[in-house]
Parts: structure tokens; C-alpha cells; sequence
């Protein structure tokens, strides 16, 4: 049996988190093509896997999107679609809290895109006058815009993927 050192480990450790951090500082899809504004429709278990989604759909033109998201992403996501008020305040609560307190607040969300089949996000914070854009997970920004109400943009790359198998396309969830 070979046994590798703790400091071995740690370099190793190191050493992967360093190559998939390299691999995602990659510049995050931006924008292309038309935006189309959206609306959250619910999040649910996935049939197949228990995963939770979330279920998005254009106002304009009704076209969907599904991203699988984490459980505390999916809480973060039900809590202002059910107007519920948690009598502490939750991650998504805190940070809007700090942003409004800096005199700043959410203007807008854009799904930029999808890439090695992860959806990719900017939000887009006014912050005295000032747009700053932020890179962040679909499921953050759309948690923090539903608090705000605050628009939910889709970009035409956000739409690339090809729909899921186990839902007819057009089918609400």
C-alpha cells in the first residue's frame, strides 16, 4: 500500500482545485442576440433524479428554461415566489440587505449562456447611478431579483440546449 504524506496530499489537493479553477476563469458567456424577458414559474423535483429545477418562461414569447439547481439554491428561490418572510434572514436576504445599505440595488438579471451544461449569469447592480455587472450562478441572481422584483433576462444563448427528453417541449411544469 503506497501512502502519500499530508503535505503530498495538500499539493495534490492544491494542485486540482488550481486546473478546474483555470478551467472555469474562463470568461463567462456573454450576452448574444436578443434578451428576452422572463418570468419564474415554480421550481420542482426533477421525475428522473429528485434534483431540484427551476422553470423559467418568456413573457413575450413563451419559451422555457430548466436549470437543475441545488436544494438551498432551490429555498432561496421559493421563499419570494411564495411570499414567504423567514424570521431570519437567509443568504439572498442578507446580501440585498448589504447591497441597499451601500445605497445600490438590483437592476436586472441576464442568463448569458450555457457552457459544458452550465447556465451562466450576470447580475446587474445600480449602485449610485452606476451599473456594475457581477458574474454569478442563474439561481443566486434569480433568488435576489425575485426579492427585488427586478427583471429576469434571458440572452439567445441561454436557449442552446437541447430540450430534455423527459418533458414534451411546450409542456408547462
Amino acid at each position: 500500500m503506497c501512502y502519500a504524506g499530508k503535505g503530498a496530499v495538500q499539493g495534490t489537493v492544491a494542485a486540482s482545485i488550481l486546473v478546474w479553477a483555470v478551467a472555469w476563469a474562463a470568461e463567462p458567456p456573454q450576452p448574444t442576440g436578443t434578451l428576452y424577458e422572463m418570468e419564474v414559474m415554480g421550481v420542482a423535483a426533477d421525475p428522473a433524479s429528485g434534483s431540484p429545477v427551476v422553470y423559467l418562461r418568456g413573457l413575450q414569447d413563451k419559451r422555457e428554461l430548466s436549470m437543475f439547481i441545488g436544494p438551498l439554491e432551490a429555498n432561496g428561490i421559493i421563499l419570494p415566489l411564495q411570499r414567504i418572510q423567514p424570521p431570519r434572514p437567509y443568504t439572498h436576504d442578507l446580501l440585498l440587505e448589504v447591497i441597499h445599505r451601500l445605497q445600490g440595488k438590483v437592476k436586472r438579471v441576464v442568463i448569458t449562456g450555457l457552457r459544458d451544461n452550465t447556465y451562466f449569469a450576470t447580475l446587474i447592480l445600480d449602485a449610485q447611478g452606476k451599473e456594475i455587472a457581477l458574474d454569478s450562478r442563474p439561481s443566486d441572481a434569480i433568488a435576489l431579483a425575485l426579492r427585488e422584483n427586478a427583471p429576469i433576462l434571458a440572452s439567445e444563448g441561454a436557449f442552446a440546449r437541447i430540450p430534455r427528453a423527459g418533458r414534451p417541449e411546450g409542456e408547462k411544469p
